[in-house]
C-alpha cells in the first residue's frame, strides 16, 4: 500500500506540486496523465525516492 498525504515539492521559482493525496492500494491499477509541466514527473520522482518532498507525508 503506497499513501500520499499532502504532499508539495518546491523548486526554485516553481511549484511542482501543491497538496497532492493519493492512496493506492494492493491489486490496484492508477495511471498517472495530464498536460506538459502537470508534475506527471516530478511526483513518479517522489515516489521512487529519487526526490524529497517539500512538504507532507509518503509511507510505502
Amino acid at each position: 500500500m503506497v499513501e500520499i498525504r499532502s504532499v508539495s515539492k518546491r523548486f526554485p521559482g516553481v511549484q511542482a506540486l501543491e497538496d497532492v493525496s493519493l492512496d493506492i492500494r494492493p491489486g490496484e491499477i492508477h495511471a498517472v496523465a495530464g498536460e506538459n509541466g502537470a508534475g506527471k514527473s516530478t511526483l513518479m520522482k517522489l515516489l521512487s525516492q529519487l526526490e524529497r518532498p517539500s512538504d507532507g507525508e509518503i509511507r510505502i
